[in-house]
């Protein structure tokens, strides 16, 4: 397993990376989510793609993780419910420059790039300002940001909108609670599994996931509806979301496709917002064949 590695970068945010693969291999950077750290793409993800012949990059996100943790307060629960960012908050812009950051850390002048929720937000924002640093993009259960595409059930709000975790053990209980709710019909969790990712998560982190989760949330939220950018994007694009999806609607993935050029989609039946064991090898195969068919192309032209 790669050990944790640190980019220092000029807005003053350390990212903690971690390296895996041949460093001679075309890189591929993955973005995780919303309150996830890099851990949550699993080993048995990160492998699949360095034996399809990948370097692979993972990275704690700002407030995430061994990431820095911003110093602001989070924003107070009014500004969350009716989208009103503190003036200090960051922007999905800001966690991008994050992202291509570390990218400079290494060296690597182009890379494949793909996120999941948040974390496609943040490779699509990438791939829009930095066009001649991506290869290809995969956005896996994201969305623009438009207001009536890809909206979290009820069912999901009711759920994330109870009091934040302050053990390590309630933080295991309410990742359960929720990647259960969120997970799918088609692909059950494995409990043990998700105990071990969540309470990992909780290990690494070094500093209020609550408070980080919600500036990431306030991050999205000042960012507002991207779709007129998304338009600018001329890396090759694959979306992958599923038809059971209760935190970013399949309507976030259909939207996303609509807005970059040339797009295409992958709907994966009874998949919802997390990727299981069972899933780890198609999907891996769809963004592995993806980037070394369209982004080669792009890469000699």
């Amino acid at each position: 397993m790669s050990e944790d590695q640190y980019a220092a970068l000029p807005s003053g945010v350390t990212i903690c990376y971690r390296d895996h693969g041949d460093q001679a291999d075309p890189a591929i950077l993955l973005i995780a989510g919303m309150g996830e750290d890099l851990t949550f793409w699993t080993g048995s993800f990160v492998d699949a793609l360095v034996a399809r012949g990948f370097r692979v990059v993972t990275m704690d996100n700002r407030d995430v993780g061994r990431s820095t943790f911003a110093a602001s307060p989070p924003p107070a629960l009014w500004r969350q419910v009716l989208a009103r960012p503190r003036r200090d908050a960051y922007s999905l812009a800001d966690m991008a420059a994050d992202a291509v950051g570390v990218l400079d850390h290494l060296g690597i002048r182009q890379a494949h790039v793909a996120g999941r929720s948040l974390g496609g937000m943040i490779a699509q924002t990438v791939a829009a300002a930095e066009p001649a640093r991506v290869l290809s993009l995969t956005s896996i259960f994201s969305t623009t940001g438009a207001k009536k595409a890809g909206q979290p059930a009820l069912s999901t709000i009711r759920l994330l909108a109870g009091p934040p975790a302050k053990t390590r053990t309630a933080a295991v209980r309410a990742h359960l609670r929720i990647t259960g709710h969120i997970a799918g019909t088609g692909y059950p969790i494995d409990d043990a599994a998700e105990a071990a990712t969540a309470a990992g998560g909780w290990d690494r982190a070094a500093g209020d996931l609550a408070a980080g989760a919600a500036r990431q949330i306030q991050a999205i939220q000042r960012s507002g509806d991207r779709t007129a950018r998304l338009r600018r994007i001329t890396a090759p694009t694959l979306v992958i979301n599923g038809d059971r999806d209760l935190l970013v609607a399949p309507s976030g993935g259909a939207a996303t496709v609509k807005a970059i050029p040339g797009a295409r989609h992958v709907v994966i039946p009874g998949m919802g917002h997390h990727i299981p064991e069972a899933l780890v090898e198609p999907i891996t195969r769809h963004i592995a064949e993806h980037a070394a068919t369209q982004g080669k192309a792009r890469a000699e032209s």
